[in-house]
């Protein structure tokens, strides 16, 4: 019983992945920050999603930094937090995409693509460091899944921007938002789901006094 599963590092805490999280971490700071300002400024929902999902997911490389090296029931548990975070994302964007909706809001559309396109290399970049890291358990999976979710959304802003100032109806924009709150509701349940998973079977390895597979 000593040997608790729950109590070995990951085997992807290395140097070489802490510095791929730091560099995230400070990427999607920074992009909120300018997503943000320029969301509020052009009146756009979509964009002003995309900015609080950059602020999440640095929330949520920072989660990942901090539960490195730690065991298996650890980082599972950071997973609900990350998945928590991930679905209340959702129910947000959500409500700013109705109130939207219902209050005729219009997009500034170039604003939308200049911003969108930023947006897009910066996740891009992003994405392709952590490639190699794709695959492990919820915790790692969770910072995949919000880093795709990114790229797939600022394409999604694009396109927007173009619906935007092709049809002169907000429509577009408000479309992206939902599809947002859809990403991040979909993507907290997948992670979830595995998390719990991984709780339950660290717990009924330890009732057994059988050491994981990470111990071994």
């Amino acid at each position: 019983m000593a040997c608790c599963c729950g109590s070995s590092p990951s085997p992807e805490a290395t140097p070489r992945y802490r510095r791929v999280l730091w560099i995230a971490l400070v990427v999607n700071a920074l992009m909120f920050g300018v997503e943000m300002l320029a969301g509020v400024k052009a009146d756009s929902t979509s964009l002003m999603a995309d900015s609080l999902d950059f602020l999440g997911d640095a929330a949520n490389y920072a989660i990942s930094l901090g539960v490195l090296g730690m065991g298996l029931v650890w980082r599972a548990r950071a997973s609900l937090i990350k998945a928590a975070t991930l679905a209340g994302f959702g129910v947000v964007v959500l409500g700013v995409t109705l109130h939207n909706l219902l209050a005729g809001s219009f997009p500034d559309a170039p604003t939308m693509g200049a911003v969108g396109l930023l947006a897009l290399f910066a996740n891009l970049a992003v994405l392709v460091l952590l490639m190699r890291y794709r695959e492990g358990d919820s915790n790692m999976q969770s910072v995949w899944i919000c880093t795709r979710n990114d790229v797939i959304g600022n394409g999604a802003v694009l396109l927007a921007a173009l619906g935007v100032f092709g049809s002169g109806n907000a429509l577009p924009d408000l479309i992206v938002g939902g599809v947002f709150a859809f990403l991040s509701l979909s993507g907290g349940w997948k992670i979830a789901r595995q998390a719990r998973g991984e709780l339950r079977h660290a717990r009924a390895t330890e009732r057994l006094g059988t050491p994981s597979p990470e111990s071994r």
